[in-house]
């Protein structure tokens, strides 16, 4: 697995802006029905990742004001909880991201939810690149961490080893620290 070095690896560098697939209305990536973003492009190549295909920078379709009105639209409906984010890597594709998640937030404010899974532990989002920290500050819930073979437990909640945590993200940064999601089940 690829560890990064701090503001190693950017965005502007790798992302092709291209998005792997959009999936509306599903029950697994996150509390509630969500919609699902899948970016292009990862670097860490865990070993044993579900979505291999997207690790590809190149893969997919470019990603359109029209799709994000378009996924805006989908999680207007009363019965869509929010917004998932994952992919590949979000964090290595923060311009297809920033956008939707200011138009989301312009849109819904706090009423509805981000989530985002990421292979970068919040420690190490702590010390990278502006648009990456910008990126965190948008977000409800991230799962973080790279997922990890020797640790695959299929019956974790949102996460596929046990390494990885869900972290609340706001209460996070009010409390200077990790603080994991309240609703998470041991």
């Amino acid at each position: 697995m690829n560890n990064p070095k701090p503001k190693e690896w950017l965005s502007d560098v790798y992302s092709r802006h291209k998005i792997a697939d959009y999936k509306p209305y599903n029950f697994v990536d996150g509390e509630g029905v969500r919609c699902s973003l899948y970016v292009s492009g990862c670097k860490f190549a865990c070993e044993g990742c579900y979505n291999l295909v997207a690790q590809n920078f190149n893969y997919g379709i470019i990603y359109t004001l029209e799709l994000q009105e378009r996924i805006l639209n989908d999680i207007a409906q009363p019965y869509c909880q929010g917004l998932t984010l994952l992919g590949g890597e979000p964090f290595l594709n923060t311009h297809v991201c920033l956008s939707l998640v200011y138009a989301f937030r312009e849109k819904f404010n706090q009423q509805k939810d981000i989530w985002s899974w990421t292979g970068y532990t919040w420690e190490e989002l702590m010390s990278e690149s502006d648009d990456k920290l910008e990126l965190l500050k948008q977000i409800d819930i991230l799962v973080d961490g790279r997922f990890d073979i020797t640790q695959k437990d299929l019956t974790l909640q949102f996460r596929g080893s046990k390494n990885q945590r869900i972290i609340d993200v706001q209460k996070s940064f009010a409390q200077h620290k990790v603080v994991l999601w309240d609703k998470l089940v041991l």
